[in-house]
């Protein structure tokens, strides 16, 4: 049977055929992206795709169709059937997002687009995301899931679930063949759209919109109850809805997401993952309780452990679900995406001194993984002298698009709970710089350090330099520093205050070796030589740390 497919394109294809990102819809989505002139409708992600934006349509020939089961132009639910002469209706069949992504597939290769750059998109569009990357994985360089999951959670088809039931026990659902009729399902469409669009919200976004002025609601014309201001939201978000989706679609397209799955357990997932060969970014938001952002970590977690490049950032917001098609939230994710999809924009790196002294003990040829990687300079540095292998850890949204803008992945991770999921061995070197004071388990994260990486480099301020020392022991205050111990007493994300010998012990303690041992006087800038105190003259120290091999 035939497929018609409704989608808009922007921008040019070059002439070899390479240049193209495909843009998924979420479930009431369509293919409108950005407005394609001054006189045009805005898009649903006008602050992501257009001219010398992230996704720059002045490089990038960018496509986005209509899912097939939809109801904006491609074949759906309302399409006439060949065979009966009326539309499909109830009739249509199950739709999986494998056959989106396959119809897509025939799309992708009549308009002859030999391989994609990139498979973009959130929610229901970041299954088909990750579908594309699995399942067509020689035809996707870069894949970028937002706010999406291996699987959904029975929570959320539970409220799909509600949703259908609302749909179909409506009197004018006529099993679905209501076509005709001169009726429509529009009380189940409008519940199902209330309940699904809660789901998008977070309780944090609820609470400011709609607290202050609860007893409140808007005067609008509804059936439904409008006694409170989030009563007549819901209603006026229902009636909207109804008057431009049809309730099959919705029926088809939401089992459609709910049957998505690329594994019940982690071997599962490794399976379904293994197949694909681009490199990835994954979004999500903190208060996206739909999708977590624990499910993109399980994502993560299996890209890691395959040795697939990732780059991962958790957007901070309060715009729940939704934020990945709200302009604060997309301005926020935008860097990201832009440095990912654009040439790498390596500046000159402003490489510190402890930088430089780390550069001197590492081989040009090494792969390295940096935890506390700031902006990525030391990265952006390892990588102009040709390391085959980099990635960085931080927490700030700024600085991994900063990391990545240097052609380097970079993982949101919190070190408190320890390292991503790499393989044991995955790096050579693991550099901890300034970041061991800061971690509440010390002795985990160097364990973690020593299994992902075959040396640890270890830096950190010597807490027993003799100025400390005189700080505290003569004028009986907490000492300061520059740098890491900068901070008041009462202000400092400082946890630990080791001194050269204390770590010195603790690595004794783990059975770890000591290969290197740099001591440094920050002062009178030089080296303490062997012969002398470095645990009373050193201010800082850098370590070259290996497990011992009995």
């Amino acid at each position: 049977p035939s497929v018609e497919v409704a989608y808009e394109t922007y921008g040019t294809l070059d002439a070899e055929g390479n240049n193209a990102v495909l843009i998924c819809h979420a479930i009431t989505g369509d293919s409108h992206l950005a407005r394609h002139d001054e006189e045009d409708d805005p898009g649903w992600w006008e602050g992501l795709v257009g001219p010398g934006k992230a996704v720059d349509t002045d490089r990038l020939f960018v496509v986005c169709s209509n899912v097939l089961g939809g109801c904006r132009g491609t074949t759906g639910p309302g399409t006439i059937n060949p065979v009966t002469g009326i539309p499909f209706g109830s009739d249509f069949p199950l739709v999986t997002v494998e056959d989106m992504v396959d119809v897509q597939k025939r799309l992708i290769d009549l308009l002859g687009i030999k391989r994609l750059r990139a498979v973009i998109g959130g929610s229901l569009g970041g299954h088909q995301t990750l579908c594309w990357a699995t399942r067509y994985p020689e035809y996707v360089q870069t894949a970028i899931p937002i706010a999406a999951s291996a699987r959904v959670t029975a929570q959320a088809i539970a409220f799909d679930v509600v949703g259908r039931n609302a749909i179909q026990s409506d009197a004018h659902f006529h099993g679905g063949q209501y076509y005709g009729t001169g009726e429509f399902p529009r009380t189940g469409l409008a519940l199902a759209r209330m309940l699904g669009h809660i789901t998008y919200l977070s309780s944090e976004a609820m609470t400011r919109k709609f607290d202050l002025d609860r007893h409140a609601p808007r005067d609008i014309v509804t059936d439904f109850e409008k006694r409170f201001s989030v009563g007549s939201y819901l209603a006026y978000q229902g009636k909207q809805f109804v008057g431009r989706f049809d309730a099959n679609s919705y029926v088809a397209v939401t089992l459609a997401m709910d049957n998505f799955d690329l594994g019940d357990s982690r071997e599962g997932r490794l399976d379904a993952f293994r197949a694909a060969r681009c490199d990835w970014l994954v979004i999500s938001f903190s208060s996206d309780w739909l999708f977590p952002p624990s499910q993109s970590r399980e994502l993560v977690a299996i890209m890691t452990t395959l040795g697939q490049p990732v780059s991962y950032c958790e957007i901070e917001t309060d715009g729940g679900h939704d934020s990945f098609l709200l302009a604060d939230d997309i301005a926020a994710f935008s860097p990201l995406v832009a440095a990912k999809l654009g040439a790498p924009q390596p500046r000159q790196p402003r490489i510190s001194s402890d930088d430089d002294r780390i550069l001197q003990l590492i081989p040009a040829d090494s792969s390295v993984l940096d935890l506390g990687c700031g902006e990525g300079d030391l990265l952006g540095r390892l990588k102009e002298r040709g390391a085959p292998l980099l990635c960085g850890v931080e927490v700030s949204t700024e600085l991994i698009a900063a990391t990545m803008q240097q052609g380097v992945e970079a993982i949101d991770y919190d070190l408190n709970v320890g390292l991503p999921e790499f393989d044991d061995n995955r790096f050579e070197y693991v550099v901890l710089s300034s970041t061991l004071q800061a971690v509440p388990n010390v002795e985990r994260l160097l364990e973690d350090a020593l299994r992902v990486g075959r040396r640890a480099i270890v830096g950190f301020t010597n807490f027993a330099h003799r100025t400390l020392r005189e700080m505290f022991g003569l004028e009986g205050r907490a000492p300061k520093a520059p740098g890491s111990y900068s901070y008041e007493w009462y202000n400092t994300p400082n946890r630990r205050f080791p001194s050269i010998q204390d770590m010195l012990d603790l690595c004794e303690k783990m059975g770890v070796t000591v290969e290197k041992a740099r001591y440094y006087d920050d002062t009178e800038g030089r080296i303490i030589g062997d012969d002398e105190d470095a645990n009373l003259l050193a201010e800082t120290a850098l370590l070259v740390l290996s497990k011992n091999s009995d």
